[in-house]
């Protein structure tokens, strides 16, 4: 047997299994981006049409609204904790990886506006994706808070939990509609305040 006759090492429903996660990612990007501007009440349809699907596809995926929320927010959590090694591997120095990632956590914030409310009828599921949230992101920051003050960039007072709560503080307060309220610039400060 020559090695074009190789048999592939992808069964064909290995490529469907590989399919099927691309076009649940993107279908989970294109929920969150919807997210952002109209919340997590949007029409079904908006979020079809940005994904390039059927509304009958999304409901295949996820039933209900709760669950297409869910699974937003669980998508954004592993996106952003996954995110940390590859930005202190990229980014200048760890401080801008910090940057970087804390930009990446205001995107993931304006996400789960109306996630509460989405979840008022299942309040084990919220403490549950509250751990999720705790246990994937704190540990990912903490590395990236590690490499900054290793550099000597950021005070050692600083920790990953306090960072979190402090920008999903900021954040919170730009919920309000106010023309004068920047919560990026704020959180520039706050991370500036963090500096060595």
């Amino acid at each position: 047997m020559s090695e074009g006759d190789q048999p592939s090492s992808a069964t064909p429903n290995s490529a469907k299994r590989a399919d099927a996660r691309r076009n649940e990612k993107a279908l989970l990007d294109a929920a969150a981006s919807v997210f952002v501007i109209d919340g997590v009440d949007a029409p079904v349809r908006r979020i079809a049409a940005k994904a390039g699907v059927g509304v009958g596809t999304i409901y295949r995926h996820f039933p209900t609204r709760a669950d297409l929320v869910l699974a937003v927010y669980r998508h954004q959590v592993d996106a952003c904790a996954e995110a940390g090694p590859t930005l202190l591997a990229t980014a200048a120095s760890p401080f801008d990886a910090l940057c970087q990632w804390a930009d990446l956590f205001m995107e993931f914030l304006a996400t789960k506006h109306g996630l509460a409310a989405a979840m008022r009828n299942d309040p084990d599921g919220f403490t549950a994706l509250h751990k999720l949230f705790l246990d994937r992101l704190v540990p990912a920051l903490a590395d990236i808070i590690r490499a900054a003050r290793n550099a000597g960039e950021v005070t050692t007072d600083v920790t990953a939990y306090q960072l979190i709560r402090a920008i999903g503080d900021i954040c919170a307060g730009g919920e309000v509609a106010d023309p004068h309220y920047d919560a990026r610039l704020t959180i520039r400060l706050l991370l500036d305040g963090c500096r060595r």
